[in-house]
Parts: structure tokens; sequence; C-alpha cells
């Protein structure tokens, strides 16, 4: 699984003109499964970034995590995050996992962060068409893959 976290001071998701999602602060978090993601990869990844310390403290320090400072989580499905450019311009895709594989996977890890979260989760439309609006605080993105656990 690979995630793009991102810390914001707000964010939606719009679906056929309709906002579906939004958020005040906290994080969206945009995620893609391969085909070898396993259900402890979910775990590992929700835990991981529930834990995250991406928020200021009161001295200005990255010291608390969304569940600190009781922020909402905004989950989006983006198999984008696999994209290779190795060859040509156009990406390719072959890494991220096809339905129905990524839907269990993305319902699992959805699942494992709404377990870990002090909020309730909001989440996207996994393979519609979404518009997503945010605003990125500081800005902060951090870029998680479970397969490089650095």
């Amino acid at each position: 699984m690979r995630a793009v976290i991102q810390r914001v001071n707000n964010a939606s998701v719009e679906v056929a003109k309709e906002i579906i999602a939004s958020i005040a602060q906290g994080m969206v978090v945009f995620v893609a499964i391969e085909d070898t993601d396993t259900l402890d990869d979910c775990r590992w990844l929700a835990q991981k970034i529930v834990q995250l310390r991406i928020f200021d403290d009161e001295q200005g320090v990255m010291n608390r995590s969304v569940n600190d400072v009781r922020g909402e989580i905004l989950i989006v499905s983006q198999f984008t995050l696999f994209a290779s450019t190795r060859k040509g311009n156009r990406p390719s895709y072959l890494r991220a996992s096809k339905p129905p594989f990524s839907i269990k996977m993305y319902e699992e890890f959805c699942e494992a962060v709404s377990e870990q979260a002090v909020n309730q989760i909001q989440r996207g439309i996994f393979g519609a068409d979404m518009n997503v609006s945010l605003e990125n605080a500081g800005p902060v993105t951090i870029i998680i893959d479970t397969k490089n656990k650095e």
C-alpha cells in the first residue's frame, strides 16, 4: 500500500457536483492498493498514520498526532499513486490492484483507521471521478509505502 498524507486546515470531496465528504483540521490520506498488500499492511499503515506526529504542540514543534489535536481524517482512494513513468510519457498503472481486491483492501484500511481514530473518518467513493479540495497546512505532505518502511 502506498499513502500520501497531507496535513490540512480543511478538505472536501465532490462527486457529480455534490459534496459527499468534508473535514475541518486534520489530514487527507490518499491511498493506493497493490496485489501484494495484506491485512497486516492495512493495520500497520492505519496505525502509522493515526500516530504520525505532524501537528504542532504549544512550542510550534510537530509533536502531536491527529488524535492528540482531535483532528479529522478524510481517506480517498487513488490508484495513480502507483504510476510508473519509466517508459515514455504515458504513465502505466500495472502495479495498482484491480477491483474487487482493491475495494476489499480499501474498506479494510478505512475500517482499521476508523478503529484507531478519535473522530469518525470521512471518505471518498472508491472508483468515482472525484474533485478533492484541500488547504494544505504547512505545507506538510508525507509519503508512506508499506513495502518500504522507512
